[in-house]
């Protein structure tokens, strides 16, 4: 994954291992605000100036004097997605444990950076993300177009990455343990605004856990590049590709189970029904002879065989969503869980925690 050399080469001083990468394309106007509350438990800042017009990382480098920000440049235009792996690709090189993502346009707080991180230090997930409808008195702030938007999306994300329980899946605010992207075909992840359901997707191959993290939605003056309106087609056919590769890839290709079984016997079933039913309705609709109540019944049956199966294969499903993290299983001798690598104000409710028990 090449790009251009980073502004600064000194080496990090890592003490948390927390990283946060931020895609900067025209964010010039944010960008500042966004770094400089960026607390001290993050060890480095990675700022992807993605071949912006308005010189992103010239901005960065001329403007911003924090010690642990880095700019990487592209030389042509990736999209959010590239962005993203670039960095992602370099915090890894670098030795980070955590890499929180977050935007550069201010809609996201940098506050809650700990609140991401926490569950990946304490080994007890894979992968965290934003979700703005937790708290449904926030939803108010929210425009109806993008909450009607997010909610077909999360319907069709739920089915594409098998985590049903999940909501908000094009929220951009995200952490991923390092140990985890390292598994991650970069090169493959959609580059542009699918990114976030792709990776979804990827991680669900993986068996990688993954959680909600409740925050509130901000909006200001940025304006956002995503369209509801604009991406619903591409997205849903892109959803709908996902799905039938991670329905190959968990109940066929690398596991057989009596969901398998449920699965191919709904397909069977239903497409005879549909088929068998359809063209003897066409018949007797042509000839004008009446159907037998027997040929009907052998349509029927096989239809409501068929969704009894469907139904049977989405209840294994929704139960199969991963409940375990898997870096800890990757690299043991790198789980060192302590208080120095946990922000401490986590590290202050643990200690609170302990005293209680």
């Amino acid at each position: 994954m090449s790009q251009l050399p980073s502004v600064s080469s000194d080496p990090i001083a890592w003490t948390r291992g927390i990283a946060v990468v931020i895609p900067s394309y025209r964010v010039t106007r944010h960008i500042a605000g966004v770094i400089a509350a960026i607390g001290p438990e993050v060890d480095a800042i990675y700022c992807v100036d993605d071949a912006c017009p308005d010189d992103s990382g010239g901005f960065i480098t001329r403007e911003i004097k924090d010690p642990r920000v880095r700019v990487l440049r592209h030389a042509e235009n990736r999209g959010v997605g590239g962005a993203v792996m670039t960095g992602y690709h370099r915090a890894v090189i670098d030795g980070a444990r955590v890499i929180v993502k977050i935007d550069g346009d201010g809609q996201m707080d940098p506050r809650l950076l700990s609140r991401f991180a926490a569950p990946l230090l304490r080994g007890e997930a894979d992968y965290a993300k934003g979700n703005r409808f937790y708290d449904l008195r926030n939803i108010s702030s929210m425009p109806v177009l993008r909450i009607i938007g997010n909610a077909s999306l999360s319907f069709m994300s739920k089915f594409s990455t098998g985590y049903w329980d999940l909501f908000d899946p094009t929220n951009g605010y995200t952490a991923i343990h390092a140990d985890v992207v390292r598994l991650l075909p970069l090169d493959k992840i959609d580059r542009r605004y699918f990114f976030e359901s792709d990776i979804l997707f990827r991680l669900n191959t993986m068996r990688a856990m993954v959680v909600d993290v409740p925050m509130d939605a901000r909006y200001g003056d940025e304006v956002s590049g995503l369209k509801i309106s604009r991406i619903l087609g591409e997205f849903a056919f892109k959803h709908t590709r996902n799905s039938l590769k991670r329905l190959f890839y968990n109940y066929f290709l690398r596991n057989l189970s009596v969901a398998s079984l449920e699965l191919l016997a709904a397909l069977v079933l239903l497409t005879f029904g549909l088929g068998f039913g359809g063209w003897r309705w066409w018949s007797a609709a042509q000839t004008g002879v009446p159907t037998p109540v027997g040929t009907i019944m052998i349509a029927t049956v096989a239809l409501v065989s068929g969704l009894q199966f469907l139904l049977a294969f989405l209840g294994y499903d929704i139960a199969s969503v991963p409940r375990r993290a898997l870096h800890p299983l990757l690299y043991p001798e790198r789980l060192l869980v302590s208080e120095r690598l946990i922000p401490e104000t986590i590290g202050r409710d643990n200690e609170a925690a302990r005293a209680k028990e």
